[in-house]
């Protein structure tokens, strides 16, 4: 039986840990800071309410990234089915995440296309583990990614021709 002092040590680290990882998970799916940050105290409010017995660190990383696309999806589905006004994004946070044309253009792309690259290029998961996180069948999460990269490469190659342009 554990103590509330031992799940509270206990969530204090996995915070330490995981809340940047979580909250650029959820800013590369909802490319908004605001939302992003509630999503991530959101996720951690789960991961305190579940107290899931994990088998590795490995473990615990992928079902809170596995919790935090979930939530992104509900929260994309609510908007899309309620849309609201845009604020604009701050400037500060785009410098904070190293903003260029890449993830500029990777934030252009739909949801589903964000996801499978971000998992793949920023955090480093395999084809196979993007499947397990995702719920997606192999062929689906390369189609995905192939697909994406395809939508990359013409962004990019019209970002660089109006750049070109301007000169």
């Amino acid at each position: 039986m554990q103590t509330a002092n031992d799940i509270g040590v206990y969530i204090s680290s996995a915070v330490d840990r995981y809340s940047d990882m979580v909250y650029r998970a959820a800013y590369h799916a909802l490319c908004d800071r605001s939302y992003a940050e509630d999503i991530t105290q959101e996720v951690f409010l789960k991961l305190m309410q579940a107290l899931p017995d994990f088998e590795s660190d490995e473990h615990e990383k992928a079902w809170l990234l596995r919790v935090t696309l979930n939530m992104c999806k509900t929260y994309n589905r609510k908007i899309y089915s309620h849309p609201t006004e845009e604020l604009s994004e701050n400037l500060s946070e785009e410098q904070k995440f190293g903003e260029g044309p890449v993830l500029e253009a990777v934030k252009e792309l739909p949801e589903k296309y964000r996801t499978v690259v971000y998992l793949y290029y920023f955090e480093g998961y395999r084809i196979a583990e993007i499947c397990e996180l995702t719920g997606k069948n192999q062929n689906t999460v390369s189609s995905l990614l192939m697909r994406a990269r395809q939508r990359l490469k013409i962004l990019l190659e019209e970002d660089f021709d109006d750049e070109e342009n301007r000169i």
